[in-house]
């Protein structure tokens, strides 16, 4: 059984979803499908899936496969430029966060003229994303970007070597499919990185700056899903309702994240730009030291966290303490790095990276304002 939500992006969701691709390819009025994805996701036989289902419903298509994990601006030309080849009227995002930011840019750059770095978020780049752009569909095969209801997608500029979000409304898919069982095959060590990701998300929104409650409310829910369900979704893949709650939880932290991220997110952009870490275990490395740095101007909000967490007590201000903890202990519960160190970063690497995070803006919603030393001080901390 599946059900369809709204919020902007029409999300069709349930096991056996995905069978839904070719008749919402067809309510889009499309004829030609551009499939955008992963040598995994493909290799998982989840891209035959797909391109049976559009054929059953008689569109067409065309795939790309060539997406790392940290997609560059290279992979978003050339794969643009094969989308204007193909004569393609839609653009499906299948996989990960790479292939859906990929997907999403690939629109962005066949109908808007460059460089991409023009359209930079940090720079006020969203004002020039003005064209109409062809549209696409989004299905996910991991549950931690969210980025099937986002509205920004995150590339490498070549020019700088910089993690950049280039961010608007028209870049929302106009569909999200969300099936449970397209995340069967994801390894263990994939399903607890990105479920990571998704606790971020939903954590840094919360306690992110500003006054926004829908966010708040949609962040604590995104929280107490993860906390219920993460675990179990890592030790048995094929637990449906795990990952269903998983897929959940990872589109609400990208619906709540309108309100902002913090610290914990500029730390990790660097991580995977220049070291080619995955985003999902750079979040998992730094996250207890961003909650502990983060404490005394969210005291609250933290230990409200921990609660959800399995934190005990009354105390806020013990209960904050003890977030961190809390998160630590989670990570290790999922096998993940005991911190940076245990990842192979070194220390003469953090020196480098530091002015990195510092210069994402991403970290300005965070609670307390950082500066570069902060930033070295994070990742020393996550060590």
């Amino acid at each position: 059984m599946t059900v369809t939500w709204s919020f902007p992006t029409r999300v069709v969701f349930g096991e056996g979803a995905a069978a839904e691709v070719g008749p919402e390819a067809k309510r889009l009025g499309a004829s030609h499908a551009f499939v955008v994805t992963d040598p995994g996701v493909r290799d998982a036989g989840l891209t035959g899936e797909i391109l049976r289902a559009l054929e059953k419903a008689g569109v067409a298509s065309t795939v790309v496969t060539g997406v790392g994990t940290n997609p560059t601006e290279a992979e978003v030309l050339s794969a643009a430029a094969a989308f204007t080849q193909s004569g393609a009227d839609l653009v499906i995002g299948l996989g990960g966060g790479a292939p859906i930011d990929v997907a999403k840019l690939v629109r962005l750059a066949a109908t808007h003229p460059p460089p991409l770095e023009q359209y930079d978020d940090a720079i006020g780049g969203d004002a020039k994303v003005t064209l109409p752009m062809p549209p696409m569909i989004a299905i996910p095969t991991t549950a931690g970007t969210g980025s099937e209801v986002g509205r920004s997608g995150v590339v490498t500029i070549e020019r700088t070597h910089r993690k950049t979000v280039i961010f608007s409304p028209r870049l929302l898919a106009d569909v999200a499919i969300l099936d449970p069982a397209l995340t069967f095959s994801l390894p263990a060590h994939l399903t607890a990185a990105t479920g990571f990701d998704a606790l971020t998300h939903n954590v840094e929104a919360y306690c992110a700056k500003g006054d926004h409650p829908m966010a708040d409310a949609i962040a604590l829910m995104g929280i107490e899903l993860i906390a219920k369900h993460l675990v179990t979704a890592v030790e048995d893949g094929k637990d449906v309702e795990a990952r269903g709650a998983m897929l959940k939880a990872s589109m609400m932290g990208a619906v709540a994240f309108q309100k902002g991220l913090g610290a914990c997110h500029a730390l990790a952009h660097p991580l995977g730009a220049e070291l080619g870490m995955h985003h999902g275990l750079a979040n998992a490395l730094c996250l207890p030291a961003v909650l502990d740095f983060n404490r005394a101007a969210a005291t609250i909000r933290i230990a409200r966290i921990a609660r959800i967490l399995g934190v005990k007590g009354n105390d806020v201000e013990t209960l904050a303490f003890e977030c961190s903890g809390a998160v630590r202990a989670l990570r290790a519960q999922l096998g993940l790095p005991n911190g940076l160190g245990e990842a192979a970063v070194t220390e003469e690497q953090l020196v480098t990276l530091a002015p990195l995070a510092f210069a994402d803006y991403v970290h300005q919603p965070n609670p307390r304002p950082c500066t570069k030393d902060d930033m070295l001080a994070l990742y020393r901390a996550s060590m």
